[in-house]
């Protein structure tokens, strides 16, 4: 068929029902590691009288975002050359309280026997050289459309609150000025990555002597020695003289 013969209703028909299917796989992967979450979320709730994610997010790339990223690697305009090559299509990002949530939460979702682990980046142990931390994962998921069973890629990212404040910062910067951010800035904000990276052992030296003391001291009310990580991480911000750095 050349470009200038028309389309059969076939044909189009065809395209469309791909198309359409292809975005629907990756919003059903999204809802399968949701339901995951969930589940695991409110076990630890009833189980162990904790919750360790702070919140959820999910995205599927624009068509805009898509089409950009395709060029960039060079790849074919086809939906099989999109769906093996691009791992990030589907996003899942988990904020937790501390970050060794991070590492069990992550332990607990690579253990789900249908889930296939494709590769793991750690930017906790090895930051990126601009600060960034946060761990990713890039996984398969099962799907089951009516007629077939397909596995589509989701990449999950797992990070503390502190982190994820300095990646949205971080991303408005470098969006700001066309990704072509001034040396001074970027110092400051390689800077504030090493404060919050502080600022998370702090918290979690913090949490952990709480943990001890709800343990040996039986009169206390559990209540009392209960505290909201987000508001904690806003204190210690106002008290750190970031200045100093």
């Amino acid at each position: 068929m050349t470009s200038h013969e028309p389309i059969n209703k076939e044909t189009l028909d065809e395209l469309r029902i791909k198309i359409t299917r292809f975005g629907m796989a990756y919003k059903f992967a999204l809802d399968e590691i949701s339901t995951k979450v969930n589940i695991l979320k409110e076990e630890f709730r009833l189980v162990h009288d904790y919750n360790p994610i702070e919140h959820v997010n999910t995205r599927v790339k624009s068509a805009e975002s898509l089409i950009k990223k395709v060029q960039r690697k060079s790849l074919p305009l086809s939906l099989e050359a999109i769906q093996e090559n691009i791992k990030d299509i589907a996003g899942i990002r988990i904020i937790c309280s501390f970050a060794s949530d991070i590492y069990r939460i992550s332990k607990m979702i690579q253990a789900q026997s249908d889930i296939e682990v494709v590769e793991v980046k750690d930017y906790i142990q090895h930051p990126k050289s601009n600060g960034y931390q946060s761990l990713h994962i890039i996984m398969k998921i099962p799907v089951f459309m009516s007629d077939r069973k397909i596995h589509v890629y989701v990449e999950m990212q797992i990070r503390t609150i502190a982190m994820d404040f300095w990646a949205s910062l971080e991303h408005k910067i470098y969006y700001k000025y066309n990704k072509q951010v001034p040396a001074h800035l970027t110092r400051q904000l390689k800077e504030a990555a090493d404060t919050v990276a502080e600022l998370d052992r702090k918290m979690e030296h913090i949490n952990n002597e709480i943990n001890i003391l709800k343990g040996n001291d039986t009169s206390t009310d559990t209540e009392e020695l209960l505290f909201n990580p987000r508001e904690m991480m806003i204190q210690m911000l106002k008290d750190m003289d970031v200045s100093e750095q």
